[in-house]
This record gives structure tokens, sequence and C-alpha cells, in this order.
């Protein structure tokens, strides 16, 4: 008997508890809503996910002209890379490859 009054009491006050929990996010969402987190949250993922390098800035990481030869191009992102392969800064060397990158690609895209 006291066994079956415990159950009974575990799982009605489980449901009180999943009902309050359901009832505040709900009432979170129209908060957020009202104040316009929502919104907000969702533009800066969406900011996140679009951004990507231009070639203005991929030039000013690799430090060469709107017009320099792809030569001059290659030959600056071997030396950046090299001297950060020996610094050791993983970040300015994945920088200067995107950069690469991402001129190699305007590169295609033009034809060239």
């Amino acid at each position: 008997m006291a066994t079956r009054l415990l159950a009974n009491l575990i799982v009605m006050g489980s449901g009180v508890v999943l009902r309050a929990v359901s009832q505040a996010y709900r009432q979170a969402i129209v908060n957020a809503g009202k104040t316009g987190v929502a919104q907000e949250t969702m533009q800066n993922i969406t900011h996140k996910v679009s951004k990507s390098m231009t070639e203005h800035e991929a030039r000013q990481i690799l430090g060469v002209a709107e017009h320099a030869p792809w030569e001059d191009v290659l030959e600056k992102y071997e030396t950046l890379f090299e001297n950060n392969t020996r610094v050791g800064s993983f970040y300015l060397q994945s920088k200067v490859f995107r950069a690469k990158e991402c001129l190699e690609a305007a590169r295609q895209a033009q034809g060239l």
C-alpha cells in the first residue's frame, strides 16, 4: 500500500513539474519575442553563417594590390605561410590560406 502511494506521488509530482517547465518555456519564448531577443539571435546566427572573407580583405591580408599578377599573390602567400609555420601561429596561417583560397576563387570566377 505504501509503495503504491509513493509511486502515485512520484507520478503526480513529475507531471506537475513537467507542466510547470513547459509553461515557463512557453512564457520565455513569448518574452523573447516581445523584447526582440529572438530576432537578434537569428540575425547573429545568420551573420555568422554567411560571413566569409571578401576579396578586399584577402588582398589586405596578403598585402597585394588589386591588379597584382597571380605570381605575386602566390609569392606573398608562400612567404607569409612559411613565416607563420616557423613562428607557430596556426590562426594567422589559416587566415593566409583562406585569403589565397578566396583570391583563387575570385580568379577562377573571372576566368583567368
